[in-house]
């Protein structure tokens, strides 16, 4: 299956001629032209997830009990509804009051959420679990502390399958990626399983000047797959880029169907 992460960049007036009015139709047609089974993004707000679930039929928006807010900016996991049944999920917020709607914590600039689900693929009738996150931008202990939220679910889930996707702010090699990586979180950086280059071509923050700007900050970590082929999408129209990340996108198979079958 094809799993994609992509920061939206969030609908901001101030970006001028790369206002998510002139760019949106891009993003419905990058994702469509590269038909991710599981797309998670970040950064949309109520009205551009609104916008993508009604020019995305073919997928399910996961938003389980979501508070309307025309502010917050929520990651979100978007499935295709042919292939997959959720099961079950929730959202939870990355803070010391993770059931509290907005809570933030340590140094965080904004309240930050993961969505996370268990689903079936309806042909093989695997099960795995799939989380999308966006770690905060100023926070270095929120990040940590966030990083070791998500590190505490994927544990919890001993050798389920599993996929952690997102924009973590951080570089490979940095505490948060540590922690998330770590022995008992059962969790591989799929850009280093496939021992892909650290270098600007790894990297997929860009500014929407198309130009690799600061690192990877967005990461497909998976546990119980292989991992067969990764890129970094750079889709653009005359000079114009759907956001200021570039998507990352992974192709996974089951690397123990027992293991999924067991769930």
């Amino acid at each position: 299956m094809r799993v994609m992460t992509f920061n939206l960049r969030f609908e901001n007036d101030k970006d001028g001629a790369n206002d998510w009015e002139s760019r949106r139709r891009m993003v419905v047609n990058l994702i469509n032209d590269h038909a991710p089974d599981i797309l998670g993004t970040q950064e949309g707000k109520w009205s551009q997830l609104s916008y993508l679930q009604e020019m995305l039929p073919d997928y399910d928006a996961f938003m389980p009990d979501r508070v309307y807010d025309s502010k917050i900016q929520c990651p979100t996991l978007f499935v295709q509804k042919k292939r997959f049944e959720i099961l079950e999920g929730r959202d939870i917020w990355l803070s010391e009051t993770p059931e509290v709607h907005l809570s933030k914590s340590w140094d965080s600039a904004f309240p930050r959420m993961m969505s996370y689900c268990l689903m079936i693929d309806r042909t093989s009738g695997n099960k795995f679990h799939a989380g999308v996150t966006h770690l905060d931008h100023v926070g270095v202990e929120a990040r940590r502390n966030q990083a070791k939220i998500i590190a505490c679910w994927a544990k919890s889930l001993k050798k389920e399958p599993k996929i952690v996707m997102g924009d973590f702010n951080e570089e490979p090699g940095s505490d948060v990626h540590r922690i998330l990586t770590a022995p008992e979180t059962r969790l591989l950086d799929t850009w280093e399983v496939l021992e892909k280059p650290e270098d600007e071509t790894a990297f997929t923050h860009h500014g929407f000047t198309g130009t690799p700007q600061l690192a990877r900050l967005d990461w497909i970590l998976a546990g119980g797959f292989d991992v067969l082929d990764a890129g970094i999408v750079r889709d653009q129209k005359g000079g114009n880029y759907p956001s200021d990340h570039f998507p990352y996108m992974v192709d996974l198979a089951p690397s123990n169907k027992q293991n999924f079958q067991a769930i």
